[in-house]
């Protein structure tokens, strides 16, 4: 990299970005305080001037993630208004942005986002917008709504979680041993395919039977 930030000009923006780039280098090992220091040529004091610590660290950089992967979502979304084809989209984005940044999905869907905080209950309010936008036109009823949500995340959420997983064990992270369902001879695109073709079935169930 090139010369050092000097103590006095570093900004919070600075501290994320670099600990991102750590993040995306190293893996979540490398977002700490004495690493980003590391990473900018500096002493961690100065770290600790912008942001609280590991725990501020994490909170700026999950927030950053979060703020990047719905702004990249969205605009894959943009002037489609079939349901079906902005479900298809939306699960879809999510899963290439795990595949390519597996470090920034994991510290995004780890942190427990508190609605009580304005910038984090932004953040939610932002996603939970995005999950509607490819739900709304199915005309659900709220409870019926909350339900379809909590499926879809979860499936989608699980899937991509054991992906992630198998990807850990390729580059040493976990076992083989540890590893099961995604090692079949089966292509894990053609069964994200067949879920997402489940889920909408499931959703249409559930909107028929809606009262």
């Amino acid at each position: 990299m090139g010369r050092p930030l000097k103590e006095n000009s570093l900004t919070p923006q600075d501290l994320v970005q670099a600990a991102i780039a750590c993040l995306d280098r190293e893996g979540e090992s490398a977002l700490g305080v004495n690493r980003v220091a590391r990473e900018l040529g500096v002493k961690p004091p100065a770290i600790y001037k912008h942001l609280d610590g590991n725990t501020g660290l994490r909170r700026a950089v999950a927030l950053e993630i979060w703020s990047n992967y719905l702004t990249d979502c969205q605009s894959q979304m943009i002037d489609i208004t079939e349901p079906r084809t902005l479900l298809r989209i939306g699960a879809q984005a999510t899963r290439d942005f795990a595949q390519r940044y597996p470090a920034r999905y994991a510290v995004m869907t780890q942190y427990q986002m508190r609605p009580t905080d304005p910038e984090e209950a932004e953040i939610i309010q932002n996603s939970l917008h995005f999950f509607q936008q490819s739900l709304q036109l199915y005309k659900l009823s709220e409870d019926a709504l909350i339900d379809v949500m909590r499926m879809v995340n979860a499936a989608i959420y699980g899937f991509i979680t054991r992906e992630q997983q198998d990807l850990m064990t390729l580059n040493g992270f976990i076992t083989r041993e540890q590893q099961d369902l995604m090692t079949l001879n089966r292509s894990t695109d053609q069964s994200y395919e067949v879920m997402l073709d489940a889920l909408i079935v499931a959703i249409e169930y559930i909107r028929q039977n809606d009262r």
